[in-house]
């Protein structure tokens, strides 16, 4: 069954560009012009994957996205005319997955919804282990899921897929240029604080004190490294 894309954006002809080309490379998508319009359509297609401005009338695509992610981990790449370090944080805290800032390719697009989808329908690699548990963190692969004390942390799935390579590497430092590159699954030309920011909403669901936290240490100008070895 083809991928589908929901576009929200309440400029036509930017949707409509987009659209065009998610058919043209197989993709069903449906459009939305504003934040009631997202979250109606939202529900009843059920997409695979939602393109998202930032900017649209009556609700906007903050508040849209938070409503998406307080039922579904689909991957949300926001959609926005304004490259502001606020603007970029707010879109990542509301769950957003990736940003892509205003006047963009078609390519580029294209290229960040492949990679989302392949992100979130992955399958367990050949080796991995289908759980993995450090004290009171655990870590089901075949359900895309963690736990802390046993209860699910509802991890988005960009949360999910940096948890479980941080994971994979426990012991080791891993820098915030080789998370994009891997984790993000394409060559990456954005903004490190995609990286902190995505830390920084991770731990608030798997720390014990995000503010002092213990599983996922920062290496101050180099990168992350998971010491959940200590917690066994």
């Amino acid at each position: 069954m083809n991928r589908r894309v929901l576009v929200v954006d309440d400029e036509k002809p930017i949707a409509d560009i987009l659209e065009y080309n998610l058919k043209a490379a197989g993709y069903e998508t449906a459009a939305a012009y504003d934040g009631e319009e997202a979250l109606r359509v939202f529900h009843d297609m059920q997409p695979d994957l939602v393109l998202l401005d930032i900017m649209l009338p009556g609700r906007g695509g903050i508040q849209v996205c938070e409503s998406i992610r307080l039922e579904s981990a689909v991957p949300v790449v926001m959609l926005t005319a304004k490259d502001s370090e606020d603007d970029v944080i707010n879109g990542l805290d509301a769950g957003a997955d990736d940003y892509i800032t205003k006047p963009f390719s078609p390519r580029e697009v294209m290229a960040r919804v492949r990679a989302q989808l392949r992100r979130s329908h992955g399958e367990l690699e050949e080796g991995d282990e289908p759980a993995m548990k450090w004290g009171y963190l655990s870590i089901d692969l075949d359900r895309y899921q963690a736990f802390v004390d046993d209860e699910d942390a509802c991890l988005t799935r960009r949360e999910f897929d940096l948890l479980v390579y941080l994971a994979k590497r426990v012991g080791k430092v891993v820098t915030r240029k080789q998370l994009l590159q891997d984790v993000w699954d394409y060559k990456y030309y954005g903004d490190v604080r995609t990286v902190d920011v995505t830390i920084r909403r991770l731990r608030e669901k798997i720390e014990r004190d995000p503010s002092s936290p213990s599983l996922i240490i920062t290496r101050r100008g180099v990168g992350y490294i998971f010491a959940a070895d200590e917690q066994q």
